[in-house]
């Protein structure tokens, strides 16, 4: 088959790498691509959210499979562009990826259906916002109700910092529109890992666990950020806990989109707080997350792309995937002042033998190419992976490579995976 990747990002560069490996595969292309990704997949700069610039191209190219990774455009319809044009997709459609693009739509949905989550109310008006702060108190968490590229949470351990987070939101200053309502959640204690899964719109495959690391710097101290590592296997999230999350939560989520009328189909990215009484949701994403993808198509050792392809052809009742036990870890590299002000256009060396650590790869999220110089083009630039037997050696691969590196420019968290290594004997 002749397939398209759409994206340019850490996630876009480990599907390509995962699906340019399958026997399916004829000719691989991605749009817009990146320095990293050019090296297994054609890549033609057509923008992430140009619907018509990218089903225009699949039809150019007579693309039989297209896999969308980002939010953006699943959130905006991409998914229905080219479901329209007679070719086949993996995402969802926009009204499916409501469950992503609005975090009130995926709150209303659980409390109809008795999903387990925090409690939480939704506005659009400061002073009914700020007097339901006032009347709950702190720690309270603040959300955009829209896409704001995963930094759209603040997490206010006082009062007076949800409502500066209000204010900054529901005037447009902080997320545009992304912040035109907000959602007041409880805040939850626990742990956070995440557990995908893949939807036919009936039927679910679970996929593993992984655990991301949102803060930027060390200690999970800093602003959130889009994500500054991951590992798999999360030994929070063992069979047991996978099997509940699943009966619980992904489960009814996907059987109660289909009783709406709003099949799911695509890949489910469940953010879940575990604590003493379980499994609750924290939000849905409706596509595979970024730095956690990395860390699954490292583990995943069955073929990627018949498993999409069941997704859209609701073959998935009786599939079947293969995951390594190794340990699967991720290191994002990414432009100093990020999440806020950075500058492009530094150049980045040493790739090559920072590439040949034993049991690693390097997936580009941020880059461009200048002749055979690499140059940062984003906030997380590159993602550091690594596989190991164990959660600390492949840390130790990571960093090892991390450290080859040479990039004045960058900066990393250099913690990543702290609790599962704390929880080892």
């Amino acid at each position: 088959m002749r397939i398209l990747v759409v994206g340019g990002g850490g996630r876009e560069h480990a599907l390509c790498w995962a699906i340019s490996a399958s026997p399916l595969c004829t000719k691989l292309y991605c749009a817009p691509g990146n320095a990293g990704i050019a090296q297994v997949a054609e890549c033609i700069k057509v923008g992430t959210e140009d619907i018509p610039g990218q089903v225009a191209l699949a039809q150019r190219l007579k693309i039989d499979f297209v896999v969308i990774g980002p939010d953006a455009p699943l959130v905006a319809g991409m998914a229905d562009g080219f479901t329209a044009a007679g070719i086949k997709v993996f995402g969802p459609s926009k009204k499916a990826a409501q469950l992503e693009g609005s975090k009130s739509f995926t709150k209303e949905l659980c409390r109809r259906h008795n999903i387990p989550t925090a409690a939480y109310e939704r506005f659009t008006d400061v002073a009914l916002a700020e007097a339901y702060i006032k009347a709950e108190g702190a720690p309270i968490v603040v959300k955009a109700d829209g896409l704001a590229a995963g930094k759209g949470v603040i997490v206010a351990e006082t009062v007076d910092q949800a409502l500066e987070a209000v204010r900054d939101m529901l005037s447009g200053n902080r997320f545009g529109a992304a912040g035109a309502a907000v959602v007041i959640e409880e805040f939850m204690e626990g742990e956070e890992v995440s557990l995908f899964a893949l939807s036919d719109g009936e039927h679910v495959l679970p996929l593993v666990g992984a655990q991301d690391h949102k803060r930027a710097f060390d200690g999970d101290k800093g602003p959130n950020t889009g994500g500054m590592g991951a590992y798999s296997p999360v030994p929070l999230l063992d069979a047991a806990m996978t099997e509940r999350a699943l009966r619980e939560i992904v489960l009814p989520t996907v059987r109660a989109m289909k009783a709406e009328g709003i099949p799911f189909k695509g890949v489910l990215y469940a953010g879940l707080m575990i604590d003493k009484n379980g499994p609750r949701l924290v939000e849905y994403n409706c596509r595979f997350g970024d730095p956690e993808c990395q860390v699954l198509m490292m583990r995943l050792k069955s073929d990627i792309v018949p498993a999409l392809m069941a997704c859209a052809d609701g073959g998935l009742k009786h599939f079947d995937l293969r995951w390594s036990d190794e340990t699967a870890l991720t290191v994002i590299l990414a432009t100093k002042g990020y999440p806020d002000a950075y500058q492009k256009g530094s150049e980045i060396k040493n790739l090559a033998a920072a590439g040949k650590v034993e049991g690693v790869e390097i997936f580009h999220a941020g880059t461009n190419a200048d002749g055979a110089r690499i140059l940062a083009n984003g906030g997380r630039v590159l993602n550091v992976s690594a596989m190991a037997p164990t959660v600390e050696e492949a840390r130790n691969r990571a960093y090892r490579a991390v450290d080859l590196i040479d990039w004045p420019e960058g900066f990393c968290r250099r913690d990543i995976a702290w609790r599962a290594v704390a929880r080892r004997p």
